[in-house]
């Protein structure tokens, strides 16, 4: 199959913001080029006998692939105006853009498992994916199998991170979690572990429903405790689909992005129960007081605030 690459020059402050951007528009894959200095411990990990110099200039590519009957212009149109909006509190470099063609490559979708290793997402939960071994796994650890992830959704990211810290906190047993924007369902199945006796996963993206179901699956958990399903709170067909359901949920939580979170907060009390609680995260250090502004407007009151590097996690309640 050939792929489109289209490639947004930015910078380094601005990467993360647009990456996450990117992934919101459901394209396949993301890749962030920029000349961040490796850790030391990054540096062990490369196994090299010769210094990298690394310049770091503030400036960053960031690309993502497409297929090539997708609407490239549209998204190159999307996406520079989102950066001129964020522009306003963040730099965001010189907004060129570059499109090629890929060659055609089919397996170039299964090359992320060579790099995808297993890791410690939290101090008693492992993410592990389904091809590879871990060897420092304890006795009380809670093992989240991965056989297959969406554009977003491996875990690595801090904002994944202030979630489990969220849930760990807040869930109790037997409560039931609705995941808004599942991903590839790492959260979900972390919730479950976690004590919930159901969650009810949903996401814009049909190939991250896939991910998640097949996720769900490899970890042994059947529809009847966890499942998902393709929907978007912020779309009002879709919106009102949700809401047939008619299941409130002890908590809400999501994992998205602050310009998603902020409309998302004046739509989300109906599938909350009375002391329901609502963790959302996804939200830079700049976006964080406008994110909190929206939800005590919308009827929400802040509990709660974790932090990690930039990323912000807020937890709240309706107010009474």
């Amino acid at each position: 199959m050939i792929w489109t690459k289209v490639s947004f020059e930015t910078t380094t402050e601005a990467e993360d913001l647009l990456s996450d951007f990117l992934n919101t528009e459901g394209v396949e894959g993301v890749l962030i080029e920029d000349n961040v200095p490796l850790t030391e411990e990054e540096l062990k990990e490369m196994f090299v006998d010769i210094p990298l110099i690394n310049e770091d200039d503030g400036s960053a590519v960031v690309s993502c692939f497409v297929p090539e009957d997708y609407d490239v212009d549209g998204l190159k149109q999307k996406t520079l105006e989102y950066l001129k909006e964020i522009s306003s509190f963040i730099p965001v470099g010189s907004l060129n853009v570059s499109i090629e063609k890929t060659s055609d490559d089919s397996t170039w979708n299964d090359n992320w498992k060579e790099y995808f290793k297993p890791f410690r997402l939290y101090d008693d939960i492992v993410i592990l994916p389904n091809w590879t071994e871990y060897d420092d796994i304890k006795e009380n650890d809670k093992v989240i199998r991965i056989e297959s992830v969406s554009a977003f959704g491996t875990g690595t990211h801090e904002t994944t991170k202030l979630c489990i810290k969220a849930l760990k906190t807040y869930l109790k047993d037997d409560m039931d979690i609705l995941d808004v924007g599942c991903g590839s369902g790492i959260l979900s199945i972390a919730g479950v572990y976690l004590g919930a006796s159901y969650v009810k996963g949903f996401d814009i993206d049909p190939r991250a429903v896939t991910a998640s179901h097949e996720n769900a699956a490899i970890n042994g958990f059947s529809e009847d405790r966890i499942d998902f399903a393709l929907g978007n709170m912020l779309e009002e067909k879709s919106y009102n689909e949700l809401l047939k359901d008619e299941r409130k949920y002890d908590i809400v939580v999501a994992n998205i992005l602050a310009d998603v979170i902020i409309p998302l907060s004046a739509k989300v009390h109906p599938f909350l129960k009375e002391n329901g609680i609502f963790i959302t995260s996804g939200i830079i250090d700049t976006m964080e007081e406008e994110t909190k502004k929206a939800l005590t407007e919308n009827g929400f009151e802040i509990i709660e605030t974790y932090e990690m590097n930039d990323w912000r996690a807020i937890v709240s309640c309706i107010s009474r």
